[in-house]
Parts: C-alpha cells; structure tokens; sequence
C-alpha cells in the first residue's frame, strides 16, 4: 500500500492516517474492514447482527513500515506432521468414520440415483483424514495453530 492514507473506513469511506487509532471488529470473518471511529463500528455491526461483539481499538501501522513483514511466524518444537509421519500420528487417534452416513446417502440417492455401500464411509473418512493431515502440514508450515480452509488445496 502507498499512498497519503492506510486504510479507509469500512463504512463512511474517511481515510484513516499512518499511525493513526482506528476500530477493528472483534469477530473474525470481519476483520479485514477498519473502522475509523466507534459509531462507523456500531454502523458495521447493527447490519451483520452480531450476537456478541466489541469494537477493539487498533494502531493503523507507520508509513515507513509498511514494507515489513506483517507476519510474526512462529515456530513449534513439537514435531510436525510429514509424510513420513501421518501413519505414526494416527496409531493414538481412534479412526471413527468422519462421515454422516445418512446425509451422503441422501445426498448420493437424491443426485445421483444411487445406493451407497457401508464401505464408502470408511473410505471417505480415510480420504478426509489424508487432506486434514495435509492442511495441518501448510498451517504448521505457516507458524499457525488454526486449520483454515486455504490450507486445502
């Protein structure tokens, strides 16, 4: 970003400065909007409904750090999962199927027209547990502790 501003407000549009203060939603998914005071927040917040929400104050960054990492990697010491690994990890975890029978079934039966075997459920449940064992190497890799669906590819 380069420019005389940072950011502009998520709902009146008013630049908010370098360095400046400005309100971020303490909800997740809504993160990515700034606020450039409590009123534009309680704006935000009276049309997504939020059951239970606060504006936090936040400092817009400076100027001249705007080239910098905007991410703090962190590194664990606990082993990480490999490809080497994956068999190992699920020697402890129970390997309960994943699946909603009934729910696939319903859904095979009303798309497709078909049945669906009692297999398919292991099988299923085997092929999810390879892709979460896969998204939790990239969210590792990334210094995070949350499983975030960029992780599947």
């Amino acid at each position: 970003m380069s420019g005389a501003y940072w950011r502009k407000c998520g709902t009146c549009k008013k630049e908010i400065n370098w360095g400046s203060t400005y309100q971020q939603c303490s909800v997740s998914s809504c993160r990515k909007f700034a606020y450039c005071s409590v009123d534009c927040w309680a704006v935000h917040d009276s049309v997504m409904g939020h059951m239970s929400a606060a504006a936090t104050e936040e400092r817009a960054p400076n100027k001249d750090s705007e080239n910098a990492p905007r991410r703090r990697l962190i590194v664990s010491n606990s082993p990480s999962l490999s490809s080497n690994s994956v068999g190992e990890t699920r020697a402890g975890v129970d390997l309960d199927v994943l699946i909603v029978a009934s729910k696939l079934k319903k859904y095979v039966k009303d798309r497709h027209d078909l049945n669906t075997s009692g297999n398919v459920m292991d099988r299923l449940s085997e092929l999810v547990r390879d892709l979460v064992d896969e998204a939790v190497i990239r969210a590792r890799q990334e210094g995070r502790k949350t499983l975030m669906d960029r992780d599947f590819l």
